[in-house]
């Protein structure tokens, strides 16, 4: 992984010194709210129902095992014993003390982390695959362009106060494991006819009040100008987005009031006319980045399959919670954190300390953030996974849901976010209660869940295949239930089956869905979600809604 020079680690000291005086300075009242309201929020720090809320960065999502312990010695010592695992790869924390968030970062800048523009009007944490360099489908691992990206991006004084937030998504596979196409940009390494690699770029993706999926500008950008043409697109953005009404200022809705093809059209004479002085991308800088995420020593170990002794427990998670690895003799092992009973997401201090203990005698000491609000040990030999199933065990990290309905998506919702119109978590652990039989759910195969306590869609509602969002009638929680989403392959969004039904209700409705699916699936291969597009809503809508189900 990436390792800071000393050019970092002076940027990080002088930034947490800078913050620290700023921090003084309000608490002494020499700074009003509006004052230092920018301020904290270029250091990721937002102000929530209960208390200040701290987003960590986690670039690419990937994590050293000393690293995954200060985010436990942050938890223990300045939080509540937790943190939460966000879609964004991101870490947060919901009860610092904001006299104390200076010591945070201080901390965290110790083994090279910050929470540096998780927050504010810039360019965000750059996210990607979470099998990047791990995955046989791969044309090439995109981690190093993520992290070219961060460095161009950190502190871009032509781009730090742009309109709105700007999220990008950097994939290498053909299977977008990175919901690329619902980012503002989204880039894939693609071949040309000559077997040469470039981008396919995606812009104007995004979900919130108003979802939409990124539309193609480029079929094909070659490597070295990556810079130059995120630098035209961000220019265009930057001159025309809206700043006068905070709902409208995403690329998005710049890309669908211009349209795609004038969009593109500007994009690319603001690239041609700027080309002799952007930033260019020189060969040598790019191996010198790939140099830091090569392959780790592998053991030649033989591929083996369980055996049928090995306990129903260590074979149901086998199945669902490991992966094939592109090494043979290894597997890909997803860390639940969606234990039933639990707040999708969360993970406790002791919880992180012991796995980064396991990552260093299992995995080559890194840990991986998905996109789906889990963990991941990138790098197991088959030989020893038996001893890691028996010590996530009594963790609680060894739920076998991976990819099941209880693997779900959700927001902290109305129990922290000020901005939240429902609750989040009370459902989660509703759908949990409903759905308890691990038969039940294998039966049914992939489903995801994905839920927001309100239309920002910080839970990707939008593009679940069953996405659930909280909604405020009257001061009361209902919920919106849609159909039909996905944020890979063929990327759609949901469909919204007809009005809000009542909190209680939820997880009841939810099964009056898989009724559906279960009674007409054409086989057992078919899935939840090819099963919604061929039948439409109208029959799960019939259900949902018939007398003895009907709701307000």
């Amino acid at each position: 992984m990436y390792r800071y020079d000393d050019i970092d680690r002076t940027f990080l000291t002088e930034r947490v010194a800078e913050f620290r005086e700023q921090t003084r300075r309000f608490l002494a009242g020499e700074l009003s709210e509006d004052e230092f309201r920018p301020l904290r929020l270029r250091n990721g720090l937002y102000i929530q129902t209960h208390a200040p809320m701290l987003r960590v960065a986690i670039p690419y999502g990937l994590l050293s095992s000393r690293q995954l312990r200060m985010l436990a010695h942050i938890a223990r010592h300045y939080d509540r014993g937790y943190g939460h695992f966000s879609t964004r790869q991101n870490i947060q924390y919901n009860w610092p003390k904001l006299a104390e968030v200076p010591d945070i970062l201080a901390d965290l800048a110790s083994v090279e982390m910050h929470a540096i523009q998780t927050s504010g009007n810039c360019i965000r944490n750059v996210t990607s695959d979470h099998l990047a360099g791990v995955s046989a489908d791969e044309l090439e691992d995109p981690r190093p362009w993520c992290e070219i990206i961060r460095q161009w991006s950190t502190l871009h004084p032509e781009f730090y106060y742009l309109p709105r937030k700007f999220k990008i998504a950097v994939t290498g596979a053909p299977t977008d494991r990175a919901a690329s196409e619902v980012h503002d940009i989204g880039l894939h390494i693609v071949r040309d006819a000559s077997g040469a690699a470039g981008f396919e770029v995606l812009v104007g993706g995004g979900l919130g009040r108003m979802p939409m999926i990124g539309k193609r500008i480029r079929a094909f950008l070659p490597q070295l100008e990556l810079l130059a043409y995120l630098e035209a697109i961000l220019r265009v953005y930057n001159r025309h987005g809206r700043r006068d009404n905070i709902h409208r200022a995403r690329i998005k809705v710049l890309v669908k009031s211009l349209g795609a093809l004038e969009f593109t059209r500007q994009v690319e004479s603001e690239y041609a006319a700027s080309r002799a002085t952007a930033q260019r991308l020189e060969l040598a800088e790019v191996e010198r980045m790939r140099a830091f995420f090569a392959p780790p020593a592998y053991r030649n170990v033989p591929d083996t399959v369980p055996s049928a002794g090995a306990g129903a427990a260590y074979l149901a998670w086998h199945r669902h919670n490991t992966r094939a690895h592109k090494v043979q003799g290894y597997r890909v092992v997803f860390i639940s954190l969606k234990k039933h009973g639990e707040a999708p997401g969360d993970m406790t201090d002791a919880q992180m300390d012991a796995l980064a203990g396991l990552a260093d005698r299992y995995s080559f000491g890194q840990v991986r953030v998905t996109h789906d609000q889990n963990l991941v040990l990138a790098d197991v030999a088959q030989d020893t996974l038996p001893a890691l199933h028996a010590a996530l065990v009594p963790l609680g990290l060894a739920t076998p849901n991976i990819g099941t309905l209880t693997d779900m998506i959700c927001c902290p919702g109305l129990d922290f976010c000020s901005l939240a119109n429902a609750g989040s978590i009370a459902i989660a652990k509703q759908i949990h209660e409903q759905f308890d039989d691990f038969d039940y759910l294998y039966d049914l195969g992939e489903i995801q869940v994905k839920m927001s306590g309100c239309m920002n869609a910080c839970g990707h509602h939008h593009v679940g295949h069953i996405g659930i969002l909280g909604v405020d009638k009257h001061g009361e929680e209902w919920y919106q239930i849609t159909l039909g989403g996905s944020a890979s392959g063929q990327v759609a969004l949901g469909e919204v089956i007809g009005p809000s039904v009542a909190k209680a209700r939820v997880a009841t409705t939810l099964a009056r869905i898989l009724e559906v699916y279960v009674e007409q699936r054409e086989s057992g291969e078919e899935s939840f979600l090819q099963a919604v597009r061929r039948l439409g809503v109208e029959p799960f809508k019939e259900r949902v809604y018939a007398p003895d189900t009907a709701a307000a």
